[in-house]
């Protein structure tokens, strides 16, 4: 694997350090700017508009730049918009501050992607993406502990500071490992890059992601009320056991690039269906310590095996233009993050136990199969339809073609 990933994997680090820290952070920004937490938690909401909104704008603005260029100058808005959280005089100073730092998160991960697979072997593609991702996971092992820690100690201004180093050393990290012959300017332009958004599979794939990963954020958003409540841990204990969930996640990015190399659609399939056996199981898992620690692993697992499958399944979907549509699918993450959350607090309000979100996350996993399912079907009948075409020129109407109108 090319050691220019490693650029990539600084980069990712630093961005899931900013995206995760400010939940561990909340009491201590109230604190200090003397407001409550719900209002406090809008940071949270603030940085993933930021995303939504970003990854799209972004990756067509810059259509016409190197994705070398397009890297670097996405990590040095990501240091701004870290350095402004770090000076912020007020809540809606950092408000601001938060929208800019999620801005260029979705298509630094968008069109890291189109990089870090343009540098391998067509065999080594979904290896490459996981590799950028571990830059993300690992975050939530080493990254978000380190940084809630820094916060705790020195105040959370600095820990503000810390994660705009890491992004000053990522740009010199891309700078130098990135060769400039290795990211070049595409030849699609922006009118090449939304034609990518008016193809089904395209959003199909999305679609999976905005299930499979809510799936995931209905259950994950109210992890520590299982824990404590069902599980019976003390609320000391619950940062290491997140720290589990950032070791399962990391395990299962690898695994699914590795296996994504042999089959993307079957570790796809399998990862959605290993998904929703771990959430439906949550309730008789959450009854011991032993079993509870065990599932916040395997539901990180479970779910990160999907990551790599799914980025390069939009980016296949999109061969032509594929910027704009892999930096959606970090749109799309962060959508599923949202819908997930606010799902699973509806089971939660409903009164059906506070295990009850992972079961709804099960059924969001159960509709991501669904999605999967029939982008497979198209897949097929489209591969059907190619294949009639080219025999109805060479003469006659094949059978696979009559299959497929029938």
């Amino acid at each position: 694997m090319p050691l220019a990933l490693l650029a990539l994997a600084v980069g990712a680090f630093g961005i899931g350090t900013t995206e995760f820290v400010m939940m561990g952070l909340l009491p201590d920004v109230a604190d200090d700017l003397d407001i409550s937490i719900p209002t406090a938690g809008h940071l949270v909401s603030a940085y993933a508009l930021g995303v939504v909104i970003g990854a799209p704008l972004l990756a067509a603005a810059t259509t016409r730049m190197s994705r070398r260029s397009v890297l670097i100058a996405l990590m040095a808005l990501f240091v701004l918009g870290n350095a402004l959280s770090a000076v912020a005089p007020g809540e809606i100073s950092l408000l601001a501050a938060r929208f800019v730092s999620g801005l260029p998160h979705g298509a630094f991960f968008g069109v890291g992607a189109v990089v870090a697979t343009g540098m391998v072997a067509p065999e080594r593609k979904a290896r490459s993406v996981s590799l950028m991702f571990l830059g993300l996971t690992v975050a939530n092992i080493v990254g978000v502990p380190a940084a809630t820690a820094m916060g705790q100690a020195l105040g959370w201004r600095a820990t503000f500071l810390g994660v705009s180093a890491i992004g000053v050393a990522a740009i010199a990290a891309l700078a130098v490992l990135i060769p400039r012959e290795d990211a070049p300017a595409p030849a699609t332009g922006l009118r090449g890059e939304l034609a990518a958004l008016r193809s089904v599979p395209v959003w199909l794939a999305l679609g999976t992601t905005v299930a499979g990963f809510g799936a995931l954020f209905a259950a994950y958003s109210y992890i520590t009320p299982m824990l404590t409540d069902a599980a019976g841990f003390a609320d000391t204990s619950v940062t290491l056991l997140l720290a589990l969930f950032g070791v399962g996640a990391t395990a299962g990015n690898l695994l699914g690039g590795r296996l994504a190399d042999h089959s993307l659609r079957g570790t796809l399939f399998g990862g959605l269906a290993a998904l929703v056996v771990v959430l439906a199981l949550f309730p008789v898992l959450m009854r011991t310590p032993v079993t509870a620690a065990a599932s916040v692993a395997l539901l990180g697992m479970a779910a990160f095996v999907t990551g790599s499958p799914l980025q390069l399944m939009v980016m296949e979907k999109a061969t032509a233009a594929p910027s704009l549509a892999s930096s959606a699918n970090q749109a799309a993450f962060n959508l599923a993050n949202a819908g997930g959350a606010w799902i699973g607090g509806l089971a939660l309000a409903a009164g059906f136990g506070v295990t009850s979100p992972a079961l709804a996350g099960a059924g969001l996993a159960v509709l991501g199969l669904g999605v999967a399912g029939a982008a497979w079907a198209v897949d097929r009948r489209g591969g059907a339809a190619a294949v009639g075409r080219e025999r109805v020129v060479a003469g006659h109407v094949p059978e696979e073609v009559e299959r497929v109108r029938g």
